[in-house]
């Protein structure tokens, strides 16, 4: 089974484009695993009516907020269902669902693979200064984090079931972005295989980031809070 998960919060406008173009991907047993954080638009209430034209969408519906929280229980639902392969990505369309195959051929060579917008990927359509803070956090997290990663903060990745499994979700610090460097940083210290695909990044068209000054502070805290008081 190939579980997709994907966390969500006021995605409704870009939700539905999003199952329509994963589920016509030309792959069986393919699952949607949609954690909603209490979205005030109704996002969860579009993933529930879509549910009805594709029964293999498992949402679940979150009363409290957080990134990091809302991505490894999203995991755990994953898992709980039996999923050997399972790929994790954002809701508001900047990864292209079409990039599904080429992860799921790479995932038979190694135990991880990340969507990379710097290891010969692109970024379309944002500006300077998101560009700026995107180097400039990926920069600290190989600093801190020793590790050789071109993209440690993209969300775009593919697991086996063996490398969450192998992971204490109880023991993660982060609450927020860091979410994706903790993961990072914990599978490379179990020694398994990870490799970098380039992407084609796309900005958001609908929506807000919900990335902002607050988030980016939190975001350095975590990173010296991952190095040195982690475990797990």
């Amino acid at each position: 089974m190939i579980g997709v998960m994907v966390p969500t919060f006021n995605e409704r406008d870009n939700i539905g484009l999003l199952i329509e173009k994963i589920f016509a991907l030309p792959l069986s047993d393919l699952h949607l695993f949609v954690v909603d954080d209490n979205s005030p638009d109704g996002t969860a209430d579009l993933v529930e009516n879509w549910a009805k034209k594709y029964p293999q969408i498992h949402l679940l519906r979150r009363t409290v907020r957080g990134r990091a929280s809302a991505g490894l229980d999203g995991f755990r639902e994953a898992l709980k269902a039996g999923c050997g392969t399972i790929i994790e990505m954002d809701a508001d369309l900047s990864h292209d669902p079409n990039d599904i195959p080429r992860f799921l051929e790479q995932i038979k060579t190694c135990d991880m693979v990340i969507g990379s917008r710097y290891a010969g990927g692109t970024i379309e359509n944002r500006n300077w200064f998101r560009n700026c803070l995107s180097d400039v956090i990926n920069f600290f997290n190989r600093l801190l984090l020793g590790s050789k990663v071109k993209d440690i903060s993209g969300g775009y990745k593919c697991y086996r079931r063996e490398v969450l499994a192998a992971l204490d979700f109880d023991r993660f610090v982060s609450t927020d972005y860091s979410i994706g460097a903790e993961l990072l940083y914990k599978i490379s210290k179990k020694k398994f295989r990870i490799m970098e695909i380039p992407i084609h990044f796309h900005n958001r068209i609908y929506g807000r980031s919900k990335c902002g000054i607050r988030q980016m502070i939190n975001y350095g805290w975590k990173l010296i809070q991952i190095r040195f008081f982690s475990w797990g």
